[in-house]
């Protein structure tokens, strides 16, 4: 029975990774990987050291003493590190991960440091033959950390242990038995990280074919987002005395190979959909940018002269034309170009609409709410915010009001020119109006009663000692014309003839001594002194009644004369009092006591 191996390596850049730090390496007695970190370019020269330092291994390896190659070979590649570390300050702080597994017929020799792992699928049962050299998994082999919730912790990527520059190497080293069926796989992080080894184990167990299972692994890793470099190596242990075919050709992957003196290759890409859409997403941004958006898909590694046939899905031969490679390469670029102005046509249209969307709810947002301003001089309601956009305005009036501002009082007319509100209904609003609308109805009755105060006519006070001195001045006429009358006395005939025989002593002594009535008397006299005896006496007693008769409508006549004076003295006042004026304004009752009027 003489065993061998078939193989097969796929390496991809993953979805979020620019350069492909991780670098493999497959050959008829050496299977290796190395994951490399460090950032920028330290990675890929950490694990291309690693990968070119084991790779002279790949040899008969009849009578050594495996174990101890692999580690001379880890500390020939933790010197050069140093040495590239003290000639280039810059690379400082790199190192990688490496997994190695050498063969000597059924016997196996495994080299491992860091979290690249290796695992073997033996009967249908997938088993993890490394360790990770990660602080997450020394949490679970102490006990304070599950399996479980180790596989989505956030430091599960810190390695503990690695290749570096800085330190010396401690790889673990150990010896194994394989046999005919066996399946191997070495694989980074890039792979474990998104994929459980549940889903290895059922694709390792039901796709037979290399090939397509390696290509199938790369896939579910892509799919699963391809946050890293995606690096596997794939080997089946065969029995070729029973005409099965093993692999002849060695393969190099990844950083190693872009390393070249003819210039190295493009990192690999997968072109699975998930990976077409990163692509296409790359172009557009890159279009952006001005370069040119063309999906550039890189050759895959380089191989050996002589390729075996295992290796063919993952080599070129020698024999292939360049001038085909690049018409092959150029008919992508032109479809992408074609490709690139629909794309950005639909990223442009979505974004407007997300605009307008937003917009619109936004609008629809503001119009919900209603603020008290003030327009035309006059207070309304209007509807929206008072804020514009592009010039255009975000609010309406909905409802406008009588109540001028310049009514109301100043504190109240600076609120409103500010605004008020917003307020989360009309009703609300409204409320406020009728507010100023109590407050504006004040203000204009109090306007009124200062007005009608100070226009209101004072009545003169009443004057009494005035009115009895014209009714006294009224009662002195009154006489005079009851003296007047008297004269009718003189108009009787005997009296005018004899008036010269008068003589004055009787006139003398009947004016001061008798009372006015005795003026009566003295016409009697008159008649007495010009005729005698008896008949003077009836002739004055005629007389006296004559005399009466006429002063009587005399003396009704001088009251009548009298009556009007005294009315029209007590009348004045009484008309002053009904003048035709308003009656004083009243303050409605939800107005606070107003004492600016006075009088």
């Amino acid at each position: 029975m003489t065993i061998a191996l078939r193989y097969v390596v796929r390496s991809d850049v993953g979805l979020l990774r620019e350069g492909n730090e991780d670098a493999a390496y497959a050959g008829p007695h050496l299977l290796a990987i190395a994951d490399g970190m460090g950032g920028h370019a330290a990675g890929e020269v950490a694990s291309a050291v690693a990968i070119k330092t084991l790779a002279p291994l790949d040899a008969d390896t009849t009578g050594i003493d495996m174990l101890a190659v692999l580690g001379a070979a880890i500390a020939d590649a933790n010197a050069a590190l140093r040495l590239i570390t003290q000639t280039d300050p810059a690379t400082e702080g790199m190192g990688t991960t490496v997994t190695a597994l050498l063969w000597h017929g059924p016997d196996v020799a495994i080299c491992h440091i860091g979290d690249s792992r290796g695992y073997l699928l033996r009967d249908g049962a997938l088993r993890q033959i490394t360790h990770d050299h990660t602080l997450v998994q020394s949490l679970v082999d102490e006990g304070r950390l599950t399996p479980e919730a180790a596989a989505s912790h956030p430091q599960r990527s810190l390695v503990m242990r690695a290749l570096q520059s800085s330190i010396p190497a401690d790889p673990d080293l150990e010896m194994f038995e394989s046999r005919v069926g066996d399946r191997f796989l070495l694989c980074s992080d890039g792979l474990t990280d998104v994929v459980t080894d549940e889903t290895l184990r059922m694709t390792l167990a039901e796709l037979t074919d290399l090939d397509a299972a390696a290509d199938q692994l790369v896939d579910l890793a892509i799919r699963s987002g391809g946050p890293d470099n995606i690096t596997c190596v794939l080997a089946d242990v065969v029995d070729t005395d029973d005409g099965q075919q093993a692999s002849l050709q060695s393969v190099i992957v990844g950083a190693l190979t872009a390393g070249d003196d003819d210039g190295g290759s493009e990192p690999m890409r997968s072109d699975s959909p998930a990976a077409r859409a990163h692509q296409l997403a790359q172009a557009i941004q890159q279009a952006e940018h001005g370069a040119d958006p063309g999906i550039v898909t890189g050759p895959p590694p380089v191989p050996a002269p002589e390729p075996a046939p295992g290796a063919q899905a993952d080599v070129f031969g020698p024999g292939e034309d360049p001038e085909d490679e690049e018409e092959e390469d150029d008919r992508p670029r032109h479809r992408s170009r074609r490709r690139r102005w629909p794309v950005v046509t639909c990223v442009l249209m979505l974004l407007v609409s997300v605009v307008g969307v937003a917009g619109y709810f936004g609008w629809r947002l503001t119009q919900s709410q209603f603020y008290v301003g003030t327009d035309r001089g006059n207070v309304v309601v209007f509807r929206g915010v008072a804020q514009s956009v592009a010039g255009m305005s975000l609010s309406t009036v909905v409802q406008r009001t009588t109540i001028p501002l310049s009514k109301l009082p100043t504190s109240e007319a600076g609120s409103i020119r500010s605004t008020i509100g917003p307020e989360a209904s009309l009703r609300q609003a409204l409320r406020i109006i009728s507010q100023f609308r109590q407050d504006y109805k004040c203000a204009v009755v109090q306007a009124d009663i200062v007005q009608w105060v100070a226009n209101k006519p004072k009545p003169k006070p009443p004057a009494k000692h005035h009115s009895k001195a014209k009714s006294t001045k009224s009662k002195t006429p009154a006489k005079r014309t009851t003296t007047k009358p008297a004269a009718p006395a003189k108009h009787t005939a005997p009296a005018k003839h004899t008036a010269p025989a008068t003589h004055p002593t009787p006139t003398k002594t009947s004016g001061p001594t008798k009372s006015p009535g005795t003026t009566r008397h003295t016409g009697t006299t008159k008649n007495t002194s010009t005729s005698g005896g008896p008949t003077k006496t009836s002739n004055s007693k005629t007389s006296q009644r004559q005399a009466n008769k006429t002063a009587a409508p005399n003396k009704t006549a001088a009251h009548k004369k009298t009556n009007p004076t005294k009315k029209r003295t007590t009348g004045r006042p009484h008309s002053v009092k009904h003048v035709n004026y308003p009656p004083e304004p009243v303050l409605p009752a939800f107005c606070p006591a107003f004492t600016g009027a006075s009088g």
